[in-house]
C-alpha cells in the first residue's frame, strides 16, 4: 500500500513567507505562465542502477520483506503466482497510464524474468482498476492505493474484508488480486503506484525503512522500481522456490539463488544496517500521517529524531528523521528548519550511491539560499543533484530542481540560460504534478522566493 506519508514529498517552500514580494513581475516568468505549457515529458530508457550491497545483506531484506506484514505479524509461507501471469485494466485509466504500465511489464520480463503481460479476460491474475481519489479513500483512508487478494473490483472489497479474504496472512498462494490506482491525480503518482502496487501484487508484502535503494520502504524517497527490487523480485520467481515453503526452506535456497543472479553481491562485504524498531516507525507514521494535529505532528518527529540518535544511526534514516522535523518546522521556526535540513544533507551523503535522497533535501537548502539572495550558493546545492533526479525518474522532484536554478541563474543575470531551462522543465513538471494548474502553482512558488521580485 502506497500511504500518505508519500504527503511529506511534495515540494513546498515556507520561506517565500519571508520574501518581499512586489507588484511587478518579471517578463521571463511570466511569459512562461501566460502562454500555453509545453507537451508533457516522460521517462523513456530506464536506468536502474544494480544492487551494491552484499548477497548476504540482500538475503536478510529478501526474508523480512517476504514473510513479515507492515505490521510486523509474520508470515509462515511464501506466497506467489504460479505459471505465466496476465494483467488487465478497467476503471477509466487516465491518459499516460497504459504506456507507463506497459514500460513496466518490459522491465519485469528482461530485469526480473518475471513471464507477465497484458489481457482483456475478466479472468486476469491481477485487475489494476482505476478510480478516484474519492473512491480510494473511503475504502481506505490512509492510502493513495492498494491491493488486495481475491477480489478484482473495489465494489468487492468490504465483503472481502469482513470474510477475510482480503487477508494477506490467510493467503495459502496467490491466483486472483486486484490493484486500485487513482486516475485523478498527476501522471507520476499513477505510475509510482503502478511500480509499488503492482511489486508487492507479485512479490513481498513488506515496507522497511532500512533499505536505501528499494521502493520497499515507505519514506517515499525512490519513485520506480530499482535494480535492487527487480533482483528481489526475479529471486522470488526463482524455479527452485515454490508457492509455500517456510522461511527457513526460503533461507537455505537464496544463497545459491542471489549468487546465480547477482554474482557482484558474492564480492561485496556484508554491512548489514540494524533493525528499525516500531518505536521509530510509530513516530514517523504519528508526525507524517493524517489526523494529528501540527503540535503533536512536530512532537512525533522530534521523538523519531531522538531514537535515531539513541540508536547511533549515521544512515539515512537519521537524515530522513531531520528531513521530517525540518519540513514539520518551516511554517514556525525557519532557522530551526534550515539547521535539520542541513543535518539531514549530511547524513542522507551515506546513501548518495543508492537514490535521490539529497536530491530532496537540494530543494530546501537551494530555497533557502535563494531567498537569502546566494544564487551562486544555490547554484552549487542543485547542479549535483540534476543528474540523481533524473536517473531514478522523479519528475516532480527533476522540475523542481530545474526551476530552482532557472530563479538562481535569473539572479546572476544569465536570462537566456534560465528562461530556456525554465521552459525546458516545464514539460517535467506536468509529468510530476500534473493539471496545468499546479503546475503554474509550482513556478509562482519558485519564483516567488527570489529578492529581486521585491525590488523590480
Amino acid at each position: 500500500m502506497r500511504s500518505f506519508l508519500s504527503s511529506l514529498i511534495p515540494l513546498a517552500f515556507a520561506v517565500a513567507a519571508c520574501t518581499p514580494i512586489g507588484g511587478n513581475g518579471v517578463p521571463t516568468r511570466a511569459a512562461v505562465s501566460d502562454t500555453t505549457l509545453p507537451p508533457v515529458k516522460a521517462f523513456s530508457t530506464p536506468r536502474p542502477i544494480p544492487p551494491n550491497r552484499s548477497n548476504r545483506d540482500i538475503a536478510r531484506d529478501f526474508l523480512d520483506l517476504s514473510f513479515e506484514l507492515e505490521s510486523g505479524r509474520s508470515l509462515d509461507r511464501l506466497t506467489r503466482f504460479e505459471g505465466p501471469i496476465t494483467v488487465r485494466v478497467t476503471g477509466a485509466p487516465p491518459a499516460g497510464m497504459m504506456p507507463d504500465l506497459k514500460a513496466l511489464l518490459q522491465r519485469l520480463r528482461n530485469e526480473a524474468r518475471i513471464d507477465i503481460s497484458l489481457t482483456q479476460s475478466p479472468s486476469a491474475n491481477i485487475t489494476i482498476q482505476a478510480v478516484s481519489r474519492r473512491d480510494i479513500r473511503k475504502a481506505l483512508p490512509q492510502a493513495a492505493c492498494f491491493v488486495v487478494p481475491n477480489i478484482s473490483s473495489l465494489s468487492q472489497y468490504r465483503a472481502a474484508r469482513r470474510s477475510g479474504a482480503a487477508n494477506w496472512a490467510l493467503q495459502e498462494n496467490r491466483t486472483k488480486i486486484a490493484i486500485f490506482l487513482p486516475n485523478d491525480t498527476s501522471p507520476q503518482e499513477t505510475r509510482d503506484c503502478l511500480h509499488e502496487e503492482l511489486a508487492q501484487a507479485l512479490g513481498p508484502l513488506n515496507d522497511l525503512y532500512r533499505l536505501p535503494d528499494s521502493v520497499f520502504n515507505d519514506d517515499n524517497i525512490h519513485a520506480v522500481l530499482t535494480g535492487f527490487d527487480m533482483t528481489i523480485l526475479r529471486a522470488y520467481y526463482d524455479p527452485t522456490l515454490r508457492n509455500g515453503m517456510t522461511r527457513g526452506e526460503v533461507a537455505a535456497r537464496l544463497p545459491a539463488i542471489l549468487s546465480r543472479i547477482n554474482p557482484r553481491g558474492d564480492q561485496l562485504s556484508s554491512n548489514p544496517l540494524p533493525e528499525t524498531p516500531r518505536a521509530w516507525i510509530n513516530a514517523v507514521q504519528t508526525a507524517l500521517g493524517p489526523g494529528t494535529s501540527p503540535g503533536n505532528r512536530r512532537a512525533a518527529a522530534r521523538q523519531a529524531l531522538v531514537i535515531a540518535q539513541n540508536n547511533g544511526w549515521q544512515d539515512h534514516r537519521l537524515g530522513f528523521s531531520h528531513y521530517a522535523l525540518g519540513r514539520l518546522l518551516q511554517s514556525q521556526d525557519i532557522a530551526a528548519a534550515l539547521t535539520h535540513f542541513q543535518a539531514a544533507d549530511r547524513a542522507y551523503r551515506s546513501a548518495e550511491r543508492f537514490g535521490p535522497h539529497r536530491a530532496f533535501v537540494a530543494t530546501q537548502l537551494s530555497a533557502y539560499a535563494i531567498s537569502a539572495g546566494q544564487s551562486r550558493e544555490a547554484l552549487n546545492i542543485l547542479s549535483p543533484q540534476i543528474g540523481p533526479a533524473g536517473r531514478f525518474e522523479n519528475a516532480a522532484l527533476l522540475s523542481t530542481l530545474m526551476l530552482l536554478q532557472a530563479e538562481a541563474l535569473e539572479m546572476e543575470g544569465k536570462f537566456e540560460d534560465a528562461g530556456a531551462l525554465r521552459l525546458d522543465s516545464l514539460g517535467w513538471a506536468r509529468y510530476g504534478f500534473g493539471p496545468d494548474w499546479a503546475v503554474r502553482a509550482k513556478l509562482r512558488e519558485i519564483t516567488a522566493l527570489s529578492p529581486i521580485k521585491g525590488r523590480s
